[in-house]
C-alpha cells in the first residue's frame, strides 16, 4: 500500500489567483483561461469597479474569497443588493480593499489589469507579498517605475508582462542575461516594440486633424478597451510601452526602438550585438500572454489556431513618422527626463484621451495638451506613492486647464 501511494503520479498544483479588473478584457481574458484549466486555478479574490449583475454574476460563478471594489460605496451597494447570495464572500471597499485582494492569503499569482492610477496601490501591495504579477495596468510602471521594480526586488517577487510587446521581449530574453544582469556573453543590444500603427498609419495629417472618436477607435488588429485603442491611434501606447521596457528589462532609453508593424504577428524583437535577432510569433489573440503569464514557466496549449505558415503571407516593417505622431517623442523625452516626469505625461494624456472621446478636444489636442503639461512641469524623484499621486494630480490639473483652454478656442487658431 505504501509503495503504490509514493509511486502515485500526483496532478498539477493549483494555483490560487486574484484577478484585478475583472470584468474589463483582460480580466475576461484571465477567466476564460481558468475556465479552460479548472484543475490548475482557484479564484480566491475578484476586484472590479463597479458592483454590477455581471459581476455579480462572476462571483456567483467562481465563488471567491474575497470580492473587492476601489470605493467604498461600490462596496455598500454590493453588499445591500447581492451580500445575501454570496455570505461565505468578504465584501472589500476602496484603496485599501483593493490593497487586501492583491495581497490575500494563498492567491500566488496577482493579474493586475485595472485600469489607471487606481492600480497603482494594490500592484505595489501585491509585489510587497512577493506574489508573481501578471502586469496589464501600464500606469504601474509608467508612472512609478522605481517604486514597483524596488519593491519586487526586495520582497522577491516576480514581474511578468501582460502587454503582447513585452511578453514578447520577456520570453525571448528568457535564461539571458539582460540589461542589468549578469553577464552571460549573450546580452541583448536593443529591443524592438512592434505597433500596429493603429486606424490612422496611413492618414495624412490633415486627415487625423478631422479625426472622430468612432474612427480613432476602429482599431485595425486588436479588440481593446476605448482608453488603449486612442493610445494606439496616437501611438502614445508606445511611448507608455517604451517606459515599461525600461523598468522591466533595465534598457535605456537609447537600446528601446519602436517599428511599425501592420500585421502584428510578430510580438517584439530582441536585437544581439553580432546582428541577430530572436522575435515572438503568434496570433493576435491576448489569451497568449494572458495564459503564459498565469502559467509561466510552464506552457498549456491555448485552443487558438496557429500562425498559417503553410501558406503565403507578408510580413512589413517601417518606422514610424514622428510629425504625425509627436506623441512618440514625448514619451521618450518624459523617460530621459526621469523623476516624476513619466507620471506627469500619463495623467496628461489620461485626460487629453477622455477629452476627446467626450467631444471637446480634437485628436491632435491630445498630444498637445500633454506638451503643453509636461512644458510646465520641473520633474522630481517620487520618495513614495504619496508622491505620485501629487505628481499624478497636479498633472492633471494643468492638463485639464489646457484642455480648457483648447476647447474654448475657435477651431481656425488651434
Amino acid at each position: 500500500m505504501g509503495e503504490a501511494t509514493a509511486g502515485a503520479v500526483r496532478g498539477p498544483a493549483v494555483r490560487g489567483l486574484s484577478i484585478l479588473g475583472a470584468t474589463g478584457s483582460v480580466g475576461s481574458t484571465t477567466l476564460r483561461v481558468v475556465d479552460r484549466f479548472p484543475d490548475r486555478f482557484r479564484v480566491l479574490a475578484l476586484a472590479a469597479g463597479r458592483a454590477t449583475e455581471r459581476f455579480a454574476a462572476l462571483v456567483e460563478r467562481y465563488r471567491p474569497e474575497a470580492a473587492a471594489f476601489g470605493r467604498e460605496d461600490e462596496a455598500a451597494v454590493f453588499s445591500r443588493e447581492y451580500g445575501a447570495r454570496f455570505p461565505g464572500v468578504r465584501v472589500l471597499g476602496g484603496p485599501e480593499g483593493l490593497e487586501e485582494a492583491a495581497s490575500w492569503p494563498g492567491a500566488e499569482v496577482v493579474l493586475s489589469a485595472i485600469v489607471g492610477a487606481a492600480g497603482l496601490r494594490p500592484t505595489l501591495a501585491a509585489l510587497r507579498a512577493g506574489r508573481t504579477v501578471g502586469l496589464a495596468n501600464k500606469e504601474s510602471l509608467v508612472a512609478a517605475g522605481s517604486l514597483m521594480t524596488r519593491a519586487a526586488e526586495e520582497a522577491g517577487a516576480t514581474l511578468i508582462p501582460v502587454d503582447s510587446e513585452h511578453a514578447a521581449i520577456f520570453q525571448c530574453l528568457a535564461g539571458r542575461g539582460g540589461f542589468g544582469g549578469q553577464d552571460t556573453g549573450d546580452r541583448p543590444l536593443r529591443l524592438w516594440l512592434t505597433a500596429s500603427g493603429g486606424p490612422f498609419r496611413e492618414a495624412s495629417a490633415e486627415e487625423m486633424a478631422e479625426a472622430t472618436p468612432e474612427q480613432a477607435l476602429a482599431h485595425p488588429t486588436w479588440a481593446m478597451g476605448p482608453k488603449i485603442t486612442v493610445d494606439s491611434a496616437t501611438m502614445m501606447n508606445k511611448g507608455l510601452e517604451t517606459i515599461e521596457a525600461h523598468w522591466l528589462f533595465g534598457a535605456e532609453p537609447a537600446a528601446i526602438r519602436v517599428v511599425v508593424h501592420p500585421e502584428s504577428v510578430v510580438h517584439s524583437l530582441v536585437e544581439f550585438e553580432d546582428g541577430s535577432f530572436l522575435a515572438q510569433l503568434g496570433v493576435t489573440d491576448m489569451q497568449i500572454p494572458v495564459q503564459y503569464a498565469l502559467t509561466w514557466p510552464e506552457r498549456l496549449p491555448t485552443g487558438l489556431a496557429p500562425l498559417p505558415l503553410d501558406r503565403a503571407f507578408a510580413l512589413r516593417f517601417s518606422p514610424p513618422d514622428p510629425a504625425r505622431f509627436p506623441a512618440l517623442r514625448l514619451a521618450r523625452e518624459a523617460l530621459e527626463a526621469g523623476g516624476d516626469a513619466p507620471t506627469v505625461l500619463n495623467a496628461a494624456n489620461e485626460v487629453a484621451v477622455e477629452g476627446f472621446l467626450g467631444g471637446r478636444l480634437r485628436f491632435p489636442d491630445i498630444p498637445a495638451v500633454v506638451e503643453e503639461t509636461l512644458a510646465a512641469h520641473a520633474p522630481s524623484e517620487p520618495t513614495g506613492l504619496d508622491a505620485v499621486a501629487e505628481a499624478d494630480a497636479w498633472g492633471r490639473r494643468r492638463a485639464e486647464e489646457a484642455a480648457s483652454r483648447r476647447a474654448a478656442a475657435p477651431a481656425l487658431a488651434r
